[in-house]
């Protein structure tokens, strides 16, 4: 028992008398540092004492599509902590091909009396999509925050990055480095955020390259999947279109971009310059490491648990969106443009 209240206390940073203060439910201990050495017991795989365990508030829903990409998890993953820490239970309800839809996750999780639900790039996002499910799930008197993918037909609260935003940092850096013909890889253009970032792209071109916008949509824009596959063909056609830099809208792409290159011979980034966009984990360990844009997850999902508990709470979020700030991370996939390029 003393070595793991010393254990405790070493990794909590507090002393001895404090744990012991905590795990007895003693009272004259900072929230804060209470905290602290609740988190501590997690991480080192203790077992909380009963009277410290927190009773669940409820469940709370959250859809997501498939887990392939590594940013959904990680956007589930501080979604799912930071409902924990405010006593919710989160059920994770993906979407995969063939599988459940939205609609159907949806009825089940009403089924189960959740408390709330947090969409991920879901049927939100999509121009064709009928946002009348929204409505209905509304006059259920179920709260929901909708996260990338914004509607005006919806009366929701929105989380989202800024694409437009993105697509300029990714521009204004590979213009710094002297590419002049840079292309776009994204998926299909009925989504939100893809026609977003098109929006920001085509804006930056134009006000850092004097391109015309037709010129740019023309020539160096290429829709397809958001997987590496996706990726591949998109760079594949950009490449061909003689771009010496591609802006890809997932790190997926990015990575499918990457393989792109090399299978017609040509070295990322001595030849080509790769930029993808979410910063996912371990996207900084790649062959060459990937430059990115960082999507805001941390801030993105605790931003959507404070307004769903909010609405729960029966203190409605205003009916708009937050937006929030991506950020530029340079690795290794982005230089200087070549002077000429030798085609395989």
């Amino acid at each position: 028992m003393t070595t793991r209240l010393a254990d405790i206390a070493a990794q909590a940073g507090v002393s001895e008398a404090t744990v012991s203060r905590v795990l007895n439910g003693k009272p004259g201990v900072a929230a804060t540092t209470r905290q602290s050495v609740l988190a501590a017991l997690d991480v080192l795989g203790y077992e909380r004492p009963v009277r410290l365990r927190q009773r669940s508030e409820g469940l709370v829903g959250l859809i997501t599509p498939e887990l392939e990409n590594p940013i959904f998890p990680a956007l589930a993953q501080v979604i799912g902590q930071a409902l924990t820490r405010q006593g919710y239970t989160p059920v994770l309800a993906t979407q995969t091909p063939g599988g459940s839809t939205e609609d159907e996750l949806t009825e089940m999780l009403v089924d189960r009396g959740v408390a709330g639900i947090i969409y991920v790039s879901g049927l939100h996002a999509d121009t064709t999509a009928d946002m009348e499910r929204y409505e209905r799930l509304r006059a259920q008197d179920v709260p929901y925050v909708l996260v990338d993918g914004f509607s005006p037909k919806v009366q929701a609260p929105f989380i989202s990055p800024d694409d437009r935003a993105a697509m300029t940092l990714a521009v204004t850096h590979l213009v710094s480095l002297g590419h002049t013909r840079i292309g776009l890889a994204l998926g299909p253009k009925r989504f939100v955020p893809v026609q977003r970032k098109i929006e920001g792209f085509v804006r930056a071109m134009q006000d850092q390259l004097d391109l015309a916008p037709a010129v740019v949509e023309a020539e160096l824009i290429q829709h397809s999947l958001y997987t590496l596959e996706g990726g591949q063909a998109a760079a594949t056609a950009l490449i061909e279109r003689d771009c010496t830099a591609i802006v890809c809208a997932s790190d997926m792409m990015a990575l499918g971009a990457i393989r792109a290159a090399r299978q017609r011979g040509l070295e990322v980034p001595r030849d080509v310059s790769v930029v993808g966009f979410d910063d996912s984990p371990l996207i900084a360990f790649t062959d060459p490491p990937l430059t990115t844009i960082r999507k805001p997850v941390p801030a993105m999902g605790q931003a959507a648990v404070r307004t769903l508990l909010e609405e729960i709470g029966g203190t409605p979020a205003p009916h708009s969106e937050f937006v929030f700030m991506p950020e530029l991370v340079v690795r290794g996939s982005t230089a200087s443009a070549p002077g000429d390029r030798n085609r395989a």
